[in-house]
């Protein structure tokens, strides 16, 4: 069935920020440590930037500076930024929900200031956006999603019809949890990861997602 709302996550499907989140990482974790940084695991994509901090400050036994990391990579993230790059159909995407006047927004583990500089550069349809900030429990607890779709208009009534875009297995848990549709981007995860945490149907970008909702009657 057609969508009554479409929510977005970023990283992974919007974007490809991996250089943007881990060359903040590396520069914030090399002032606080004077130490190079180990590399990053996949196992932590789609996670709280704070349980990323955390894993970073344990591989020196340094959890005690999780807070000081995670906000001194917030801040290299937002003076030394970079652009991420933008993934194919997102601007295909967002114009065709627009014209069938279909509400959507962004919900992200990433940080508020990062998802408004990287629309700001890309010039990217999202007006409704919420980060980690914005939330008391980030994914996979399905606060984020539900305050997203709060935000947009719908009620509790209309989840089980919003499609929710994740390459996460965090992000896609927490739209399951959520009680609405994840849909899964193969850019971090395989098909069958994906589907087995809770995707309904999979792409490889949102250009193929495009295609599909544009053949649905």
């Amino acid at each position: 069935m057609f969508p009554k709302g479409v929510l977005f996550d970023f990283d992974g499907v919007v974007v490809d920020s991996y250089i943007s989140h881990y060359s903040a990482w590396a520069s914030a974790f090399k002032e606080l440590f004077g130490e190079e940084i180990v590399a990053f695991p996949k196992m932590y994509t789609g996670k709280s930037p704070m349980i990323i901090a955390n894993y970073f400050c344990s591989i020196l036994d340094k959890e005690d500076q999780t807070e000081a990391l995670f906000f001194l990579k917030d801040k290299h993230l937002d003076v030394h930024f970079i652009t991420p790059e933008i993934l194919p159909g997102v601007h295909e995407c967002t114009s065709f929900l627009t014209k069938k006047k279909i509400n959507f927004g962004i919900a992200s583990n990433a940080t508020r200031q990062f998802l408004k500089n990287s629309i700001h550069h890309l010039d990217l349809n999202f007006l409704t956006v919420f980060g980690v900030e914005d939330y008391e429990k980030p994914k996979p607890d399905p606060e984020a999603y539900i305050r997203l779709a709060k935000a947009l208009g719908f009620s509790k009534i209309d989840f089980k019809d919003l499609w929710v875009f994740e390459d996460s297995l965090t992000g896609t848990t927490a739209a399951k949890l959520a009680g609405m549709v994840p849909i899964g981007i193969l850019t971090q995860f395989s098909e069958q990861e994906l589907k087995k945490a809770g995707s309904k149907m999979v792409f490889p970008t949102l250009l193929e997602a495009y295609q599909y909702l544009k053949s649905l009657p």
